[in-house]
């Protein structure tokens, strides 16, 4: 079996698997959640709206990379991950130390705690999945 067949097995089975399913998961419920809520309540929060379906458009990516083999698809999964990290961080700041910003929640307010913290944990265990894992089909 050739490194990059046992690369694309090791990536689609097992933790890799999980890891993309619960990828997966968060962007269904993060698009369906911000996208709803913009068409029907885009007056009372857009940002906290918004930044949902942008969240819920990274974790959607971010699955696709997380799931292929290849350099490509490390680099996409690799900068997604890198945003949802600093976008959880930096909107989970905002929303403590100053909530009237954000009248509503988003998927990352308050580090992810209406989902218990899953977006805080899951950039940490898909940069550590690409920079382990996925490094070893690098070429």
């Amino acid at each position: 079996m050739s490194e990059t067949a046992t690369t694309d097995a090791t990536l689609r089975s097992g933790p890799g698997r999980l890891l993309v399913a619960v990828y997966a998961v968060f962007a269904l419920a993060a698009t369906a959640r911000g996208t709803y809520q913009l068409l029907t309540r885009f007056d009372e929060a857009p940002l906290a709206y918004g930044l949902s379906v942008f969240a819920g458009a990274l974790y959607f990516v971010a699955a696709v990379g997380l799931a292929r083999a290849g350099r490509t698809s490390r680099m996409v999964a690799l900068v997604c991950v890198a945003v949802e990290m600093a976008g959880v961080l930096v909107v989970g700041a905002l929303t403590v130390f100053w909530s009237a910003g954000f009248p509503d929640d988003t998927v990352w307010s308050n580090f992810g705690s209406g989902y218990l913290f899953i977006p805080l944990v899951l950039p940490a265990l898909g940069l550590w999945w690409i920079l382990t894992v996925h490094r070893a089909d690098r070429s």
